[in-house]
């Protein structure tokens, strides 16, 4: 089953260009996923075991880091995904 989700992330310190970046480069090496960005998320699409693995690891990866940090996801699933 192919899910999107739309992903936003919300470093709670005043440098929050540095964390964001590093979750989408992070995110982005993971195969089988496709990646569309603009200003306010990025989406995250492909199939569901696929993509829910690369999340778990990555938001792993962001809360252990030394800042806290919020994320705000949106998913849709079934036959056809919507672009």
């Amino acid at each position: 089953m192919q899910i999107a989700v739309d992903i936003s992330l919300y470093p709670l310190n005043g440098e929050y260009i540095p964390p964001i970046k590093d979750f989408i480069e992070r995110i982005s090496r993971h195969p089988g996923l496709t990646l569309e960005f603009n200003s306010l998320s990025t989406q995250v699409r492909g199939e569901f075991d696929v993509v829910m693995d690369a999340l778990r690891s990555e938001v792993r990866q962001t809360f252990a880091g030394p800042d806290r940090a919020v994320f705000v996801m949106k998913m849709i699933g079934g036959a056809e995904v919507p672009r």
